[in-house]
């Protein structure tokens, strides 16, 4: 029975629209009913029809007003609805007491409907149409290396109330925002708080407690809240501590810490702050990508190759490979720069030899540009007597071009000969584009004030 099912001494349908039932204090004379009350009305037909005939004899707990009184419209109106005419007693005068016999087979559908249709009129918000929502959607994307950590979620306000432990109870299972699924996803296998997680996007969920919280990623994603959440859905349960902040009015997440393989997610919402570390192995990551990456177009060109190797030289990780991927490089484009790297590969590799060859290879084909550069990248290394050469060599080979002036002009400063220095920097001046010659002019103030420009 519908008694059996629900509470029925506060009124067994409590969102009944409001344009089917009296009018209650405060309404005006015809109120009309909301779009989503209009859209719960085939649900309360369809829960109706359920209903079979009732005897007279059927005595209940339910205190029953006239049907046709219960449900006319606010202006007076009877809405005619023919779903009275099958069977529903209408006992216009006398309020007895009935029972409202529902078969038991009917009684899952029942209460499914009436959950419907208590949803549809007390949410009131569309499902069909792009309208503004109290809580309005949010996302934050974080790098890592190269893995995205990406958070989809609403932003309920805190509208003067006490969060935690009232609107949020302690001890249960709680959406971790607001409407649909809070959602987190790492394009990469991560670790979260040092447990390993793999890549692919997790519905975000937590249970607050004063002391700890627990942050559940599950495997559904696709959930409205936690109503249906289950246990054995759970990828990964960790348990964190909560922070004491300043007042937050909206829910905010924020990925906050960048290092490079990891960072810190924190859920911020009134006073309370909830942090998780988020950290990716990702040279491992890199390398695996680099797999896929050469496959593609990037094989094709030499710089792909070189980019590849250089990153490993960079991070000193797997040499061997980075020489292979140089290898690829100069066969597919013999240049000054994959010439470079590979000079440096076989020297981290403890192959001086052979990393003398590729250097001087490298030279040998190098643009007056690029010696200009290396030279620059020399005095980097506190290599300065051999930047010097390169500069003095490139200014010897290519006097008509501009920078192998400057070039010399650094040679003279370090030696002292400022006249001769201001010299080669005024041609330089002459020769150089627009946008150089403001560099240029600062060198040239610094040489004829006696300062060496190599300092």
């Amino acid at each position: 029975m519908l008694c059996g099912v629900f509470e029925c001494s506060a009124g067994i349908l409590p969102a009944i629209p409001r344009a089917f039932r009296p009018r209650q204090a405060g309404e005006t004379q015809a109120a009309r009913p909301t779009a989503a009350e209009t859209a719960a009305l085939p649900v309360l037909v369809a829960l109706l029809t359920l209903f079979p005939r009732v005897s007279s004899k059927d005595s209940v707990s339910l205190q029953v007003r006239s049907v046709k009184q219960n449900y006319l419209a606010d202006d007076g109106q009877s809405l005619r609805l023919t779903l009275f005419a099958q069977g529903l007693p209408v006992t216009p005068s006398k309020n007895k007491l009935r029972r409202i016999p529902v078969y038991k087979r009917h009684a899952p559908v029942v209460f499914g409907l009436v959950l419907l249709l208590v949803a549809s009129t007390a949410f009131a918000q569309s499902t069909q149409l792009n309208l503004p929502r109290d809580s309005q959607r949010a996302s934050v994307t974080q790098r890592i290396g190269i893995t995205d950590i990406t958070v989809k979620y609403h932003r309920p306000l805190v509208k003067g109330r006490t969060i935690w432990g009232k609107v949020v109870p302690y001890g249960q299972v709680w959406r971790a925002g607001a409407n649909e699924n809070t959602t987190i996803t790492f394009t990469d296998p991560v670790s979260i708080e040092g447990k390993p997680l793999d890549k692919g996007t997790y519905g975000l969920h937590m249970i607050p407690n004063q002391d700890q919280w627990t942050v559940i990623f599950s495997k559904v994603n696709t959930a409205w809240g936690s109503f249906t959440y289950k246990e054995s859905s759970d990828a990964l349960r960790i348990n964190v501590n909560p922070q004491t902040v300043a007042m937050q009015e909206a829910l905010l997440y924020e990925v906050d810490q960048p290092t490079d393989d990891s960072a810190v997610v924190t859920m911020r919402w009134e006073k309370v702050a909830v942090p998780f570390k988020v950290s990716a192995d990702v040279n491992n990551i890199v390398i695996a990508s680099l797999h896929q990456q050469l496959q593609g177009l990037s094989q094709y060109t030499w710089d792909g190759w070189d980019d590849a190797a250089n990153y490993l030289l960079a991070h000193k990780v797997d040499l061997d490979e980075a020489l292979e991927y140089e290898t690829r490089s100069i066969g597919t484009e013999p240049r000054y720069d994959n010439y470079m790297t590979k000079s440096q590969i076989l020297d981290a590799m403890g192959k001086k030899d052979e990393a003398k060859v590729a250097h001087d290879k490298a030279l040998e084909i190098a643009t007056p540009a690029q010696l200009h550069q290396y030279a620059f990248a020399l005095k980097g290394q506190k290599k300065d007597a051999e930047a010097y050469e390169v500069w003095r060599k490139n200014a010897k080979a290519h006097p008509d071009l501009w920078f192998t002036h400057s070039g010399m002009a650094r040679v003279y400063s370090s030696q002292g000969d400022f006249d001769n220095a201001v010299k080669e920097m005024k041609v330089a001046e002459a020769g150089a584009p627009e946008q150089n010659k403001v560099f240029i002019e600062g060198a040239i103030k610094r040489l004829e004030a006696k300062d060496d420009i190599n300092k």
